[in-house]
This record gives C-alpha cells, structure tokens and sequence, in this order.
C-alpha cells in the first residue's frame, strides 16, 4: 500500500491546497495508519475543519489539549489551530471524515464580520467535540457525509448543495456552541474592519490604495496591514484584488461584455494583468472560464429540457 505523506512548511502549516473546483472546501477519508508517520503530524492551516469519525476511535491533540473522539462522533477545530492526530483504536485501523472549509467561503462577504469572524477570532474556541447524542450534532454529522456524498458523485447543482450543507454546518455549530469571549480591545478592531471591508465593496471599481483603507478604519498603514493579516490571513490590497476577480466572474458569466471591458470595470487598468491575476487565482483563462461556464448552463437547460 502506497504511504501518504503529509505536506507541512518550516512553519507547520499544512501546505495542502484544500479546494473542490470553484469551492475553497475540500472533503477526504483519512486512515492514519496510510501516512508515512503513522499519525497525523502536528500543523495548522486557515481553514476550518470539521471531523466526523466512521471508524474506531481518534486521539487528536489540539492546542496541547488531547481530545479523543470515538466513532460516530466527531470535532470542530478552529481556524489557525496547532493540531495532530494518531489512532487510538485497538480494532480496526481509525478512518474519519476530514471537512476543511475557508471561513471567507461559509457567507456572504457582508455576514463575515456578524456570523463568521466573532467565533474565528474567539479565544475560548479552540475546539468543540460534535456529539451524535445532541440532535444538533447527529445533523451536522449526516451533513459532513452527505458533502462528501455530493464532491464524490458531482450531479447536477452538486456545488449548491455542497455549499448549502456546509452553511446548515456552520449554522448549527454558532447556534449551539459555545458562549463566546471577546475583550473590548477586540470589537473595536472587528468594527474597524467591518467599515474597512463595507467600504472596499462599494470602492473597488476604483483607484484604491493602502492609505485610504487606513484612514477608513482609523489605524495607521502598519496597524492595517496586521489586521487584515490577523483576521482574513491576507493583505488589504491582496484582499482588494481577490474581491475584484471574484467580480469579475459574476460579469464573465452573465454579461457579453469584453474580457477588457470588465477588467477595467471591476478596477484594474491593464487588461494583460487582469488576465495574469484571474488566471492565478482561478487556475484558467477569463475566456475559458466563460465558455466553461456558458457550456454548464446550456447542459443544464438541456437536462431540463430533457
């Protein structure tokens, strides 16, 4: 049997590209005995993970807590989290559903701030063990089977039903988790960034530059910068550049406009670098992307038809 090796950098991050097409979820069986070490090795990584065990029982170590989570029960770990698992079964090798979900991805940019970055940023949130004895718990399991169901068998509008699934997850998580602790130094600078964020939305089809998002939330460039880095895991301009590409995809998909056209509507001004950007981020041309995504919807009017 060929031994999978876990891919970390000198910084422990897992460096694993956790996607699923269009989708910054990813969804995979995982049997620790498969790795070349025999265990899950210590890292950490943005994304959030939710574990549903299908077979014997895990002993993870989170935050140096050790957490041991028996079959048919399972774990949330919280973004940016130091974490590792070994088996802990004395019967069959351990397996569990591993569901790694970018918190940027389970909302609309403008519920980040309300739904998502509160519990994120929440200093008593490491983990929180999903049991199946709450009803709570038992539906957000049947959720984290049925995503995988839907990456693996991928029939039509399989990736709204993935993200509708993952959103009931996160919804049942918040609603029955834990009562969150925040200091007031800490929602001040969630407010900042909420105006921060609300105002590049509404800015970014123009010139913008690091200065004026600062002088929105009031900090210096420095303090802005190590906000964004903190709460998104990026840069203010990374993050102004990112938004104007995911933009573009909405003008790709259902204008006739030209590629030029839209790069220049949704802020830049070279439509050379436009198409260098779209393509590093979304792994394909801005043409190919709208001809694959023209040739969906005419195959789906199809089965429709049909």
């Amino acid at each position: 049997m060929r031994k999978i090796k876990f891919d970390i950098n000198q910084q422990l991050k897992e460096m694993t590209e956790h996607r699923t097409d269009d989708l910054s979820i990813a969804c995979y069986k995982t049997t620790i005995s498969e790795h070349v070490q025999g265990y899950i090795p210590l890292h950490w990584h943005d994304e959030l993970q939710f574990v549903a065990v299908i077979q014997g029982e895990v002993l993870f170590h989170i935050n140096e807590q050790q957490v041991a989570v028996t079959e048919g029960n399972g774990v949330f770990i919280n973004s940016g989290m130091m974490h590792m698992a070994e088996d802990w079964s004395t019967g069959d090798p351990s397996i569990y559903l591993c569901l790694n979900v970018s918190p940027q991805s389970l909302a609309p940019a403008e519920l980040y701030m309300k739904y998502v970055h509160p519990y994120v940023t929440a200093t008593n949130l490491p983990y929180l063990m999903i049991e199946k004895s709450d009803s709570w718990g038992e539906q957000l399991l049947q959720n984290i089977a049925l995503v995988r169901q839907e990456i693996e068998e991928q029939a039509p509008y399989y990736e709204l039903n993935i993200a509708g699934a993952v959103l009931e997850i996160w919804k049942r998580l918040i609603m029955n988790g834990y009562s969150l602790e925040h200091n007031e130094t800490e929602m001040i600078r969630s407010k900042r960034m909420k105006h921060m964020l609300m105002w590049i939305h509404q800015n970014y089809a123009e010139p913008l530059r690091l200065d004026d998002i600062a002088k929105v939330g009031q900090l210096s460039r420095a303090e802005t910068c190590r906000n964004f880095q903190q709460i998104l895991r990026t840069t203010p301009m990374q993050y102004v550049l990112d938004y104007r590409i995911r933009k573009s995809t909405e003008l790709l998909r259902f204008s006739q406009r030209s590629v030029t056209e839209i790069a220049y509507e949704v802020g830049f001004n070279s439509t050379s670098y436009f198409i260098e950007q779209f393509r590093k981020m979304m792994k394909i041309t801005p043409l190919k992307y709208r001809r694959e995504e023209q040739k969906g919807r005419h195959d789906e009017k199809n089965e429709i038809r049909s």
